[in-house]
């Protein structure tokens, strides 16, 4: 899984990668287009299920769930025409699976804020930003869209069904992507392969999920969002799209990111939160695709691994290794709420019948601790 951090120059994209990775690979500074080539981090998904079989078991390896994050460099107003090197940032976009849309939620005379003009400073209002950086991917979209629109109107002329077919929808699409519309709201015809398929190869950008990062300032976090002017106005945006808006202040996540766990734990005590900011981006970016973990412990080894909700017993053995799907026979299945409610005492979780066997058609559940079981 691999999703893109975006958004207009100096909002604090690579501040935010730097964070998330832990390490400087980002070049963080305070001129536009300071990030020219996509950087690439592995970062884990916090679980605290993984923390504690891992410490029941004192596993010799403990591996989590990972998400691959790309901090892609600054766009501008004029972007899918090629302002601000834009052609190939947007690119770097439509290799990725959704969007980390970072907002500047905080005032710094001393950060300078573009739109559109890298000489041209202009004041903090993360919606004209939200739709400045929106419009540019869907003029992406729309010339993608209009160019297939014609190949297959010109098709159709010549009697095929199959491109007429798809030239209504797509006329259809163009017209809500003309009206400033993302792809995303576009009501396409799930049920239908071809118009599925066709859309994975438009690769369209403004059809990707997105969350939305607010960037905000450091007193937010000591004194609370209430005084906050921004906030609420993306967290309302978000709203209207079904989508998330997290608070982050991405300076204090760098700053802490190089800490000792027990050095977080202080810190967030300290603050009065359960959580860090990267600890809710990352988790709410694992579960924007539908993602979901099982688990399987061990003194071995105590592993999450990563499925799409609603995948089936065998496809999730597959996720191990192919023979564990081709030679499924079953599955041994404890949720981790049994397994919690019995203070991790495994016998008398199977005393308790609370161990099931699951067949080929179980769907498994977030959270399952499983011992899969085949023959090849």
């Amino acid at each position: 899984m691999k999703l893109g951090i975006v958004g207009l120059p100096n909002v604090g994209k690579s501040t935010l990668f730097n964070a998330l990775t832990s390490t400087q690979n980002a070049q963080a500074a305070n001129y536009p287009f300071c990030t020219i080539e996509p950087n690439s981090g592995i970062v884990p998904v916090p679980d605290a299920r993984l923390d504690k079989l891992a410490e029941i078991w004192q596993t010799d390896k403990k591996t989590p769930a990972i998400v691959e994050f790309v901090d892609i460099a600054g766009l501008v107003k004029g972007a899918s025409q090629g302002a601000g090197l834009g052609n190939k940032f947007l690119g770097h976009i439509r290799e990725c699976d959704a969007i980390v849309h970072v907002v500047r939620c905080f005032d710094d005379d001393n950060i300078i804020h573009v739109v559109e003009d890298v000489n041209k400073p202009e004041s903090v209002d993360p919606i004209r930003d939200i739709d400045a950086i929106d419009l540019e991917l869907i003029l992406a979209d729309l010339e993608v869209v209009s160019n297939r629109l014609g190949r297959q109107q010109k098709a159709a002329k010549t009697g095929n069904k199959v491109a007429a077919a798809e030239a209504v929808w797509l006329a259809d699409l163009a017209a809500w992507l003309e009206g400033g519309k993302p792809a995303r709201s576009f009501a396409f015809d799930e049920s239908d392969d071809a118009v599925k398929a066709t859309r994975k190869e438009l690769g369209l950008l403004s059809a990707k999920p997105v969350i939305y990062a607010c960037n905000v300032g450091e007193d937010d976090l000591l004194g609370g969002l209430d005084e906050n002017p921004y906030y609420p106005l993306v967290a309302a945006r978000a709203k209207e799209e079904n989508a998330q808006a997290i608070p982050i202040c991405a300076k204090t996540e760098e700053d802490i990111a190089g800490s000792t766990q027990e050095e977080k734990i202080a810190f967030l005590q300290e603050m009065g939160i359960e959580s860090t900011g990267l600890d809710k981006l990352i988790k709410a970016s694992y579960e924007l695709l539908g993602l979901i973990s099982f688990l399987t412990d061990g003194k071995k080894e105590c592993r999450a691994w990563t499925i799409k909700r609603g995948t089936k017993a065998p496809q999730a053995a597959g996720k191990i290794h192919s023979d564990f799907e081709r030679g499924f026979i079953r599955a041994q299945v404890i949720a981790y709420k049994d397994l919690e409610d019995a203070d991790f005492n495994y016998a008398a979780v199977k005393a308790k019948g609370l161990q099931r066997t699951e067949g080929k058609e179980y769907i498994v559940n977030d959270g399952d601790v499983i011992e899969f079981l085949f023959n090849v």
